[in-house]
């Protein structure tokens, strides 16, 4: 218990002494034109200044930009933010021709002044400015500011303490449910005290780590949910089993050793497994993947460590202490739900109707799972827009699609980033105003191409506006004629020049080309190292098969049920994603990771403790009755915890969060009912002994079951007639 105080503090300690490293721009996508142009920014030590427009907008028809009301406003807004002292370079639209074809808008532009890294910090001043303007002229123009500054404020201040609530709320909702299940305060206390722990200890080694990969606040949010979730379930796996085997009358000494051998090993086997499948995230190439997967694998390594030594050492030192502060109440409901060795009696009624009839039971769940993962196949994946990932709850969502409507292309342009060795030189100069040239001609923009060029540095900076605007499909073709069209026939010529083409749009479209990429080698990473630990773990090549095949129909179940209520929007209303009609474009492949892994736990939990009650002695059907039966509670509560805590992310505004809530909470539901209640011992009751089946060739694998019985006086009593005389030394070999 010292060991991991020590630990905690000095990890902390390490973590605030060298600081943490965030993910820079140039890093988010190394390999394509979007990194390539930060990469260009960065190494010229150019700062860009957040960029900010105030759009003035006739409300009544015949207003128009030539009016004096309207001439009154735009110089009302450049005085008022200029009077801020936080603007700097403040442009009139009469000056630079930023005034919309029809005439009834127009754009005041400027930088923020000062560090552009508090530039969201102090843009609230130049917000208050333009409100000031806006109420003078209420009655005849809409005012409104955006840039990237004022729209990251807006979205901290709207979704920021949602977020927060979201996290704060899982620890509380996690002990509530174990308070139930344990029925004891410091007994529900522990696993909890032990995953804050094991997050907070790898906080401080994720900012160590950091400076060889780059951190986020996204990759934070996926560690708390993942290290809340295992670090629980692994304590609740271990402690359960303590108290089950001092519930037989063993004491506490033996109870903790016959925990340690069992769930202590399945802890393991599960954690390696979750850490494997974490790691598949590495492959995808993409900087936000590869901390999430980084930051997943390292809480679930502490919390698996901390499960399998501090666990038992507080065990070991309350001993019956453990049940201090019980819930009258609690104890009693849970008597009323088993019956006297513990077993669930709902289980043991479900259970007896799925053994009975397995082939039927397989063809009903498995006709049900079927069913709901069917729309997968029609799965629509995209870059969600403003007002689709965040509706009309936040008012500058309508004001960036007033300007695009407006101003096509003009809130996010295509950024071509020039380098060359003289940026002065004439055929350079030449070919960037034949580039500007040629995307008006050519259709990708309507212009205006500004271009600001950087001598000292030799950089020169091209903003493209795109046709199609907030319209992701069109613009994304207009990003296509300015990299496969208009840059060949002319930055394209000359020798010696990089012109990567980034901004927003590209910075999408090249996310997802490298995320399609990605998707094969995660998925043959993932399925392929799962089924070899699941081999070495079992040493039954029918085990290994099965867990592979159950744990994809529960990922294909939770494609299905995102499709049907976010694309299809079934249901959408009771969860507010109407109208919404795709899936984001990376949760599939997020999605995949993290339940393959997290489906392990109950699934190697589940057929540990049936290949526990075979090496006993039990028959293979008694085997399965009796693992099923005693870890249902176990596996539901851990379910239970699972679901409430990914259900509290689904309640959030954004639909990004909200889809990878659902998505996570349907799966665990359906993995810890459908899948493992009926499904898995469907199966294995069909197989019978053929579970066990290794063949004679895979024999030379190294034997990592580690099977260890419980003392023989109550393993013999927990023997049903005439399973003592059975042969079991060797199930994993014997068909």
């Amino acid at each position: 218990m010292g060991i991991w105080v020590l630990f905690v503090v000095l990890a902390m300690g390490i973590g605030s002494a060298t600081g943490r490293q965030d993910v820079k721009d140039s890093e988010e996508l190394p390999g394509t034109e979007t990194g390539q142009s930060q990469r260009i920014i960065e190494e010229a030590g150019l700062e860009e200044p957040d960029s900010e427009s105030v759009l003035i907008q006739a409300k009544q028809g015949g207003l128009d930009a030539e009016a004096a009301d309207f001439r009154g406003a735009v110089d009302d807004v450049i005085k008022a933010v200029r009077g801020t002292g936080e603007a700097a370079d403040v442009t009139s639209p009469y000056d630079t021709d930023t005034i919309s074809d029809d005439g009834r808008s127009a754009l005041v532009q400027f930088d923020i002044s000062g560090d552009p890294e508090t530039g969201t910090d102090r843009v609230q001043t130049l917000l208050d400015a333009v409100a000031q303007v806006q109420d003078k002229h209420e009655n005849t123009l809409r005012i409104e500011q955006i840039g990237g500054a004022s729209m990251d404020k807006t979205f901290d201040d709207a979704f920021g303490d949602d977020f927060k609530q979201a996290e704060i709320s899982a620890v509380p909702i996690a002990f509530g449910i174990l308070l139930i299940a344990f029925g004891a305060l410091v007994a529900a206390l522990l696993p909890v005290l032990l995953a804050l722990t094991a997050i907070i200890a790898t906080m401080g080694l994720m900012a160590v780590v950091s400076h060889a990969q780059p951190m986020s606040d996204v990759a934070d949010s996926v560690m708390l949910l993942v290290g809340l979730a295992v670090g629980v379930d692994y304590c609740l796996f271990y402690l359960r089993r303590e108290r089950e085997e001092r519930a037989k009358g063993h004491d506490s000494r033996t109870a903790l050793e016959i925990a340690a051998a069992t769930s202590g090993r399945a802890v393991l086997i599960s954690g390696v497994t979750v850490i494997v499948a974490m790691c598949g995230m590495l492959f995808t190439g993409l900087s936000e993947f590869e901390a999430m997967g980084i930051a997943s694998l390292m809480v679930v390594a502490v919390a698996m460590v901390g499960s399998v030594t501090v666990l038992p050492a507080l065990l070991s030192l309350l001993g019956e202490r453990v049940e201090k502060g019980r819930v009258p109440f609690l104890g009693r409901l849970k008597r009323g739900r088993t019956n006297a060795n513990g077993e669930s009696r709902v289980w043991r009624a479900v259970l007896g109707r799925v053994l009975r009839r397995p082939k039927l039971s397989i063809a009903l769940a498995g006709g049900v799972l079927a069913a709901i993962a069917v729309p997968a196949v029609g799965m629509n994946t995209a870059n969600l827009t403003l007002d689709q990932e965040f509706g009309d709850s936040v008012p500058i969502v309508g004001t960036y699609e007033r300007v695009n409507e407006a101003f096509p292309g003009g809130s996010d342009p295509a950024r071509v980033v020039v380098k060359a060795d003289d940026i002065n030189a004439g055929d350079v100069r030449t070919a960037i105003s034949d580039f500007r040239a040629k995307a008006v001609s050519e259709g990708a923009s309507e212009g205006p191409v500004d271009v600001v060029t950087h001598d000292k540095e030799n950089v020169a900076v091209i903003d493209v506006p795109l046709v199609g605007g907030s319209d992701q499909e069109k613009a994304e073709e207009s990003l296509r004629v300015l990299r496969e069209e208009v840059r060949p026939g002319t930055l394209g010529k000359v020798d010696g020049v990089e012109a990567p083409v980034g901004g927003s749009v590209a910075g999408s479209k090249d996310f997802n080309d490298q995320l399609v990429g990605a998707v094969a080698p995660v998925f043959v990473f993932v399925v392929l190292f799962a089924f070899v630990l699941m081999l070495l773990s079992f040493r039954s090549l029918t085990i290994a098969i099965t867990s592979i095949v159950l744990n994809l129909l529960s990922v294909g179940a939770a494609y299905g049920i995102l499709t049907m209520i976010f694309q299809h929007g079934w249901g959408a209303g009771l969860v507010g994603a109407e109208g919404i009609g795709a899936i984001i474009s990376w949760l599939p492949l997020f999605l995949f990771v993290i339940l393959f892994g997290l489906s392990m736990d109950y699934h190697v939990f589940v057929v540990s403790r049936i290949r526990e009650a075979r090496v006993a002695g039990r028959t293979t059907a008694d085997a399965i009755r009796h693992g099923i039966i005693t870890t249902a509670g176990v596996v539901t509560s851990a379910a239970v915890i699972m679901v409430a805590v990914f259900a509290i992310f689904g309640t959030l505004s954004m639909q990004s969060m909200k889809q990878m809530g659902v998505g996570l909470a349907a799966a665990v539901l359906i993995d810890a009912t459908i899948i493992r209640g009926v499904l898995l011992p469907a199966v294995m009751a069909l197989l019978d002994d053929r579970n066990w089946y290794l063949p004679r060739w895979l024999r030379w694998l190294p034997d990592m079951t580690h099977d260890e019985a419980p003392p023989a006086p109550q393993a013999a009593e927990q023997l049903p007639p005439g399973a003592a005389g059975e042969g079991a030394a060797e199930p994993a070999v014997r068909v």
